[in-house]
């Protein structure tokens, strides 16, 4: 599939009525995300994140570029399973309809360590708290997807570094260790986490679709774009995402239109369960992994298991 052309600006529909909830919408390109479509005047647009000084920040500018949509801010951690819990709960008290959830918090080549609950740090903030909160939120997306002219969708961040994985994708039986030392002789141990996350991601994109075909869940890769999820890294960090970026860096305001399009574009043009580079490209074998029916459904058997405690 070529790249399709897309403006925000111009190429945004009406969103009049829809209701957006964004994780790790403070900063970076959750934020961007945020004010592309707000332009488009949905009625309710919730943002997550862990700084109300940032979040403050974004809704007065919001406010501003449409004063007709409500911004509401829920403080949660995405790596406490109680958080993403107590923020499901926030939500589902004050709305009873979400037509897009974009799943756009996570963290990226960190130190070993392991999440509140004891999962290896990246996979556990960007998978299994993600997928807490999308289990969570289920019933109020399949009712709004029931609705006359619903158009439901959750888009999750993946990335490009979906390829960078240990030898077997995801190593199951290590992750409620810091999986320190996971990466095969040449890549670095940190990347190879994420990169297993971001696989999660993926396929767990998928097999959304697989269970829920009236919802539409894709991933989305956004570009290389310098963000502030960098700002920790070392320079050795900086010199590999800068050679596996082959100098295809994304201008820092256009880094949120991949996933600006796939929550936005007609539902036609997509297809559900795909993986998506900017911008619309449907990639669809970028490695082995990607196709493995039987790693994804174990993903999903493995996940559907480690959430049952936290089930409302």
């Amino acid at each position: 599939m070529s790249e399709v052309t897309f403006n925000p600006s111009k190429d945004v529909p009406d969103l009049s009525g829809r209701v957006y909830l964004v994780t790790g919408g403070t900063s970076g390109l959750g934020a961007g995300f945020i004010s592309l479509i707000a332009a488009a005047s949905p009625s309710k647009i919730f943002l997550s994140g862990r700084s109300k000084t940032k979040a403050h920040a974004l809704v007065s500018k919001v406010s501003a570029i449409s004063p007709s949509t409500e911004l509401i801010f829920l403080e949660a951690d995405l790596s406490s399973l109680a958080s993403v819990r107590q923020m499901a709960q926030t939500f589902l008290a004050q709305s009873n309809r979400l037509d897009v959830l974009m799943c756009n918090a996570g963290i990226m080549g960190t130190p070993p360590g392991l999440s509140a609950d004891g999962y290896e740090i990246q996979f556990g903030t960007n998978h299994v708290g993600h997928a807490l909160l999308i289990k969570l939120l289920l019933p109020v997306l399949l009712s709004t997807a029931s609705q006359p002219d619903a158009d439901v969708r959750i888009i999750s961040m993946s990335s490009v570094a979906h390829t960078l994985t240990p030898p077997s994708g995801i190593e199951f039986d290590s992750l409620r260790t810091p999986q320190d030392g996971l990466a095969p002789f040449y890549q670095p141990s940190n990347f190879t986490r994420y990169g297993q996350s971001k696989l999660a991601n993926l396929l767990y994109a998928r097999q959304l679709a697989l269970h829920y075909p009236q919802l539409l869940s894709v991933s989305v890769h956004p570009g290389f774009v310098k963000t502030d999820m960098m700002s920790g890294a070392s320079l050795r960090d900086r010199a590999i995402v800068a050679m596996a970026s082959k100098g295809k860096w994304t201008k820092v305001d256009e880094g949120p239109w991949n996933q600006t399009w796939a929550a936005t574009a007609e539902r036609e043009g997509l297809r559900n369960g795909a993986y998506y580079e900017p911008i619309g490209v449907d990639v669809r074998s970028s490695t082995k992994w990607v196709d493995d029916k039987v790693l994804g459904e174990r993903l999903w058997t493995w996940t559907e298991g480690e959430l049952e405690a936290w089930v409302l």
